[in-house]
Protein backbone atom coordinates (compact mmCIF):
# COMPACT_ATOMS: atom_id res chain seq x y z
CA UNK A 1 0.00 0.00 0.00
CA UNK A 2 2.84 2.39 0.85
CA UNK A 3 4.56 1.54 -2.39
CA UNK A 4 1.42 2.39 -4.36
CA UNK A 5 1.01 5.68 -2.49
CA UNK A 6 4.65 6.63 -3.11
CA UNK A 7 4.29 5.87 -6.80
CA UNK A 8 1.13 7.95 -7.03
CA UNK A 9 2.75 10.82 -5.15
CA UNK A 10 5.85 10.78 -7.40
CA UNK A 11 3.75 10.71 -10.57
CA UNK A 12 1.67 13.67 -9.48
CA UNK A 13 4.57 15.76 -8.15
CA UNK A 14 5.97 18.25 -10.72
CA UNK A 15 9.67 17.98 -11.54
CA UNK A 16 11.86 20.37 -9.66
CA UNK A 17 13.75 23.07 -11.53
CA UNK A 18 17.20 21.93 -12.57
CA UNK A 19 16.43 18.29 -12.00
CA UNK A 20 17.78 15.92 -14.65
CA UNK A 21 15.02 13.69 -16.00
CA UNK A 22 15.73 10.06 -15.75
CA UNK A 23 16.19 8.18 -19.04
CA UNK A 24 14.52 4.83 -19.31
CA UNK A 25 16.93 1.99 -19.65
CA UNK A 26 15.31 0.81 -22.89
CA UNK A 27 16.07 4.13 -24.67
CA UNK A 28 19.86 3.89 -24.25
CA UNK A 29 20.29 0.74 -26.36
CA UNK A 30 17.98 2.27 -28.99
CA UNK A 31 20.17 5.36 -29.28
CA UNK A 32 23.25 3.21 -29.49
CA UNK A 33 21.67 1.19 -32.30
CA UNK A 34 20.76 4.39 -34.17
CA UNK A 35 24.30 5.67 -33.83
CA UNK A 36 25.67 2.36 -35.05
CA UNK A 37 23.31 2.38 -38.03
CA UNK A 38 24.30 5.94 -38.92
CA UNK A 39 27.98 5.06 -38.75
CA UNK A 40 27.33 2.00 -40.91
CA UNK A 41 25.52 4.11 -43.52
CA UNK A 42 28.36 6.64 -43.61
CA UNK A 43 30.91 3.85 -43.98
CA UNK A 44 28.84 2.34 -46.81
CA UNK A 45 28.63 5.69 -48.57
CA UNK A 46 32.37 6.20 -48.28
CA UNK A 47 33.00 2.75 -49.69
CA UNK A 48 30.61 3.38 -52.59
CA UNK A 49 32.20 6.76 -53.30
CA UNK A 50 35.68 5.23 -53.25
CA UNK A 51 34.58 2.45 -55.60
CA UNK A 52 33.07 4.97 -58.02
CA UNK A 53 36.26 7.02 -58.06
CA UNK A 54 38.33 3.89 -58.70
CA UNK A 55 36.06 2.87 -61.58
CA UNK A 56 36.17 6.40 -62.99
CA UNK A 57 39.97 6.45 -62.82
CA UNK A 58 40.15 3.03 -64.51
CA UNK A 59 37.79 4.19 -67.27
CA UNK A 60 39.87 7.32 -67.84
CA UNK A 61 43.06 5.26 -68.06
CA UNK A 62 41.52 2.78 -70.50
CA UNK A 63 40.03 5.56 -72.60
CA UNK A 64 43.04 7.86 -72.58
CA UNK A 65 45.85 5.31 -72.93
CA UNK A 66 45.46 4.72 -76.71
CA UNK A 67 45.68 8.46 -77.41
CA UNK A 68 48.65 8.86 -75.06
CA UNK A 69 50.40 5.94 -76.74
CA UNK A 70 49.73 7.53 -80.14
CA UNK A 71 51.08 10.85 -78.87
CA UNK A 72 54.24 9.25 -77.46
CA UNK A 73 54.77 7.26 -80.66
CA UNK A 74 54.69 10.45 -82.70
CA UNK A 75 57.82 11.62 -80.86
CA UNK A 76 59.77 8.38 -81.41
CA UNK A 77 62.48 7.81 -83.98
CA UNK A 78 61.57 5.65 -87.00
CA UNK A 79 63.49 2.72 -85.51
CA UNK A 80 61.71 2.98 -82.15
CA UNK A 81 58.26 3.01 -83.77
CA UNK A 82 58.76 -0.55 -85.08
CA UNK A 83 60.78 -1.87 -82.14
CA UNK A 84 59.82 -5.27 -80.71
CA UNK A 85 58.79 -5.33 -77.92
CA UNK A 86 57.36 -1.81 -78.19
CA UNK A 87 58.01 0.82 -75.55
CA UNK A 88 55.54 3.38 -74.29
CA UNK A 89 57.87 6.33 -73.84
CA UNK A 90 60.33 7.31 -76.57
CA UNK A 91 63.96 6.46 -75.94
CA UNK A 92 64.89 9.56 -77.90
CA UNK A 93 62.45 12.44 -78.37
CA UNK A 94 62.30 13.90 -81.87
CA UNK A 95 60.08 16.10 -84.07
CA UNK A 96 61.15 14.36 -87.26
CA UNK A 97 57.79 12.64 -87.70
CA UNK A 98 55.90 15.94 -87.53
CA UNK A 99 58.22 17.51 -90.09
CA UNK A 100 57.80 14.56 -92.46
CA UNK A 101 54.02 14.41 -92.04
CA UNK A 102 53.27 18.12 -92.40
CA UNK A 103 55.79 18.52 -95.22
CA UNK A 104 54.29 15.80 -97.38
CA UNK A 105 52.39 16.99 -100.43
CA UNK A 106 48.61 16.93 -100.11
CA UNK A 107 48.49 17.15 -96.31
CA UNK A 108 47.62 20.89 -96.00
CA UNK A 109 44.96 20.52 -98.70
CA UNK A 110 43.49 17.50 -96.92
CA UNK A 111 43.12 19.55 -93.73
CA UNK A 112 41.25 22.25 -95.63
CA UNK A 113 39.02 19.62 -97.25
CA UNK A 114 38.26 18.01 -93.88
CA UNK A 115 37.34 21.32 -92.26
CA UNK A 116 35.26 22.43 -95.23
CA UNK A 117 33.40 19.12 -95.44
CA UNK A 118 32.75 18.93 -91.69
CA UNK A 119 31.42 22.50 -91.52
CA UNK A 120 29.07 22.03 -94.51
CA UNK A 121 27.83 18.71 -93.14
CA UNK A 122 27.24 20.17 -89.67
CA UNK A 123 25.32 23.16 -91.03
CA UNK A 124 23.18 20.92 -93.26
CA UNK A 125 22.42 18.61 -90.33
CA UNK A 126 21.34 21.47 -88.06
CA UNK A 127 19.29 23.25 -90.73
CA UNK A 128 17.36 20.05 -91.42
CA UNK A 129 17.25 18.60 -87.89
CA UNK A 130 16.03 21.68 -85.97
CA UNK A 131 12.72 22.21 -87.84
CA UNK A 132 12.15 18.46 -88.15
CA UNK A 133 12.62 17.85 -84.43
CA UNK A 134 10.53 20.91 -83.53
CA UNK A 135 7.63 19.76 -85.68
CA UNK A 136 7.79 16.23 -84.29
CA UNK A 137 7.79 17.33 -80.65
CA UNK A 138 5.18 20.10 -80.94
CA UNK A 139 2.57 18.57 -83.21
CA UNK A 140 2.92 14.94 -82.03
CA UNK A 141 1.26 13.38 -85.05
CA UNK A 142 1.38 9.74 -86.09
CA UNK A 143 3.38 10.61 -89.18
CA UNK A 144 5.91 12.40 -86.98
CA UNK A 145 6.38 9.35 -84.79
CA UNK A 146 6.76 7.16 -87.87
CA UNK A 147 9.27 9.62 -89.30
CA UNK A 148 11.48 9.66 -86.21
CA UNK A 149 11.41 5.86 -86.01
CA UNK A 150 12.38 5.70 -89.68
CA UNK A 151 15.26 8.07 -88.95
CA UNK A 152 16.45 5.71 -86.22
CA UNK A 153 16.22 2.72 -88.57
CA UNK A 154 18.26 4.50 -91.24
CA UNK A 155 20.90 5.20 -88.60
CA UNK A 156 21.24 1.45 -88.11
CA UNK A 157 22.01 0.83 -91.79
CA UNK A 158 25.78 0.27 -92.21
CA UNK A 159 27.48 2.97 -94.32
CA UNK A 160 29.00 0.37 -96.63
CA UNK A 161 25.48 -0.56 -97.79
CA UNK A 162 24.83 2.95 -99.15
CA UNK A 163 28.37 4.09 -99.93
CA UNK A 164 28.61 2.73 -103.47
CA UNK A 165 25.08 3.87 -104.53
CA UNK A 166 25.79 7.35 -103.15
CA UNK A 167 29.11 7.50 -105.00
CA UNK A 168 27.37 6.51 -108.24
CA UNK A 169 24.65 9.13 -107.73
CA UNK A 170 27.15 11.89 -107.05
CA UNK A 171 29.19 10.90 -110.10
CA UNK A 172 26.07 10.98 -112.31
CA UNK A 173 25.30 14.51 -111.07
CA UNK A 174 28.83 15.71 -111.79
CA UNK A 175 29.77 16.05 -108.11
CA UNK A 176 32.41 13.35 -107.98
CA UNK A 177 35.53 14.23 -105.98
CA UNK A 178 34.00 17.41 -104.53
CA UNK A 179 33.49 18.50 -100.90
CA UNK A 180 29.79 19.08 -101.60
CA UNK A 181 29.19 15.43 -102.47
CA UNK A 182 31.12 14.23 -99.44
CA UNK A 183 29.26 16.67 -97.18
CA UNK A 184 25.90 15.36 -98.40
CA UNK A 185 27.05 11.80 -97.77
CA UNK A 186 28.21 12.70 -94.26
CA UNK A 187 24.86 14.37 -93.59
CA UNK A 188 23.15 11.03 -94.14
CA UNK A 189 25.14 9.73 -91.17
CA UNK A 190 24.71 12.65 -88.78
CA UNK A 191 21.13 13.74 -89.60
CA UNK A 192 19.23 10.87 -87.87
CA UNK A 193 21.22 11.32 -84.67
CA UNK A 194 20.79 15.09 -84.87
CA UNK A 195 17.01 14.73 -85.14
CA UNK A 196 16.89 12.44 -82.11
CA UNK A 197 19.07 14.74 -80.02
CA UNK A 198 17.16 17.89 -80.93
CA UNK A 199 13.83 16.14 -80.25
CA UNK A 200 14.91 15.38 -76.69
CA UNK A 201 16.03 18.98 -76.18
CA UNK A 202 12.79 20.45 -77.56
CA UNK A 203 10.80 18.12 -75.29
CA UNK A 204 12.46 19.76 -72.28
CA UNK A 205 11.23 23.25 -73.24
CA UNK A 206 7.82 24.11 -71.67
CA UNK A 207 5.12 25.08 -74.12
CA UNK A 208 4.18 27.98 -71.85
CA UNK A 209 7.13 29.93 -73.22
CA UNK A 210 5.81 29.70 -76.77
CA UNK A 211 2.26 30.50 -75.68
CA UNK A 212 3.50 33.62 -73.90
CA UNK A 213 5.41 34.63 -77.04
CA UNK A 214 2.32 34.16 -79.22
CA UNK A 215 0.29 36.31 -76.80
CA UNK A 216 2.90 39.04 -77.27
CA UNK A 217 2.35 38.89 -81.02
CA UNK A 218 4.94 36.35 -82.22
CA UNK A 219 4.09 33.82 -84.88
CA UNK A 220 4.97 30.15 -84.51
CA UNK A 221 8.17 30.70 -86.47
CA UNK A 222 8.95 33.86 -84.50
CA UNK A 223 8.49 32.05 -81.19
CA UNK A 224 10.82 29.30 -82.41
CA UNK A 225 13.50 31.75 -83.48
CA UNK A 226 13.26 34.27 -80.62
CA UNK A 227 12.32 32.09 -77.65
CA UNK A 228 12.90 28.38 -78.19
CA UNK A 229 16.21 28.51 -80.08
CA UNK A 230 17.98 30.59 -77.37
CA UNK A 231 16.71 28.19 -74.71
CA UNK A 232 18.01 25.10 -76.53
CA UNK A 233 21.27 26.72 -77.65
CA UNK A 234 23.19 24.31 -75.44
CA UNK A 235 21.45 21.38 -77.10
CA UNK A 236 22.27 22.79 -80.52
CA UNK A 237 25.93 22.98 -79.49
CA UNK A 238 25.87 19.33 -78.39
CA UNK A 239 24.22 18.29 -81.67
CA UNK A 240 26.75 20.33 -83.65
CA UNK A 241 29.62 18.59 -81.86
CA UNK A 242 28.28 15.13 -82.71
CA UNK A 243 27.56 16.09 -86.32
CA UNK A 244 31.02 17.61 -86.70
CA UNK A 245 32.68 14.51 -85.23
CA UNK A 246 30.68 12.21 -87.49
CA UNK A 247 32.08 14.03 -90.53
CA UNK A 248 35.55 14.68 -89.12
CA UNK A 249 36.26 11.02 -88.34
CA UNK A 250 34.48 9.41 -91.32
CA UNK A 251 36.65 7.27 -93.60
CA UNK A 252 34.59 5.00 -95.87
CA UNK A 253 32.66 7.67 -97.79
CA UNK A 254 35.81 9.75 -98.11
CA UNK A 255 37.61 6.75 -99.56
CA UNK A 256 34.83 6.00 -102.08
CA UNK A 257 33.95 9.55 -103.18
CA UNK A 258 37.30 11.33 -103.27
CA UNK A 259 40.35 10.91 -105.47
CA UNK A 260 42.81 13.78 -105.28
CA UNK A 261 41.10 17.17 -105.12
CA UNK A 262 38.84 16.58 -102.08
CA UNK A 263 40.66 13.89 -100.12
CA UNK A 264 40.27 14.29 -96.38
CA UNK A 265 42.98 13.73 -93.81
CA UNK A 266 41.86 10.21 -92.68
CA UNK A 267 42.37 8.95 -96.24
CA UNK A 268 45.75 10.68 -96.46
CA UNK A 269 46.82 9.12 -93.16
CA UNK A 270 45.90 5.66 -94.47
CA UNK A 271 48.16 6.22 -97.50
CA UNK A 272 51.31 6.79 -95.45
CA UNK A 273 53.40 3.91 -96.74
CA UNK A 274 57.05 3.35 -97.51
CA UNK A 275 58.93 0.54 -99.22
CA UNK A 276 59.34 -1.07 -95.80
CA UNK A 277 55.69 -0.83 -94.76
CA UNK A 278 53.53 1.70 -92.96
CA UNK A 279 55.19 4.89 -91.77
CA UNK A 280 53.90 4.69 -88.20
CA UNK A 281 55.77 7.76 -86.99
CA UNK A 282 54.31 10.09 -89.62
CA UNK A 283 50.87 8.51 -89.29
CA UNK A 284 50.73 9.05 -85.54
CA UNK A 285 52.13 12.59 -85.86
CA UNK A 286 49.49 13.60 -88.40
CA UNK A 287 46.76 11.88 -86.35
CA UNK A 288 47.83 13.85 -83.27
CA UNK A 289 47.70 17.12 -85.20
CA UNK A 290 44.34 16.10 -86.69
CA UNK A 291 42.92 15.73 -83.17
CA UNK A 292 43.69 19.33 -82.18
CA UNK A 293 40.71 21.07 -83.90
CA UNK A 294 38.20 18.73 -82.25
CA UNK A 295 39.77 19.25 -78.83
CA UNK A 296 39.74 23.03 -79.27
CA UNK A 297 36.13 22.99 -80.48
CA UNK A 298 35.06 20.95 -77.46
CA UNK A 299 36.84 23.33 -75.07
CA UNK A 300 35.30 26.39 -76.71
CA UNK A 301 31.79 24.94 -76.50
CA UNK A 302 32.27 23.37 -73.07
CA UNK A 303 29.74 25.59 -71.30
CA UNK A 304 27.19 25.12 -74.05
CA UNK A 305 27.66 21.37 -73.91
CA UNK A 306 27.12 21.25 -70.15
CA UNK A 307 24.03 23.47 -70.48
CA UNK A 308 22.67 21.19 -73.19
CA UNK A 309 23.27 18.03 -71.19
CA UNK A 310 21.41 19.48 -68.16
CA UNK A 311 18.63 21.13 -70.17
CA UNK A 312 15.88 18.82 -69.02
CA UNK A 313 17.22 18.15 -65.53
CA UNK A 314 14.93 20.66 -63.79
CA UNK A 315 11.82 20.19 -65.91
CA UNK A 316 8.56 20.07 -63.94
Amino acid sequence: MRVAERTTHDAGTPARAGAVPSVPAAVVPLRRRRGTNREGLEAGRRSTRTLLWVLLAAAMVLYGFPFLYLLFTSFKTPIDTIAVPPTILPKEWTLENYANALGRSGVPASFINSIQTAIISTVLSLVLAVPAAYGITRYKTLSGRIFIMAALVTRMVPPVAIGIPLASMMASMGLADTPIALSIAHTTISLPLSIWLMSSFFEAVPKDLEEAATVDGCSRLGALWRVVIPVVSGGIAVTAIFAFLASWNEFLFALLMTAIRSQTTPVVIANFQTQFGLDWGSMTALAAVYSIPVILLTLLLQRRIVAGMTLGAVKG
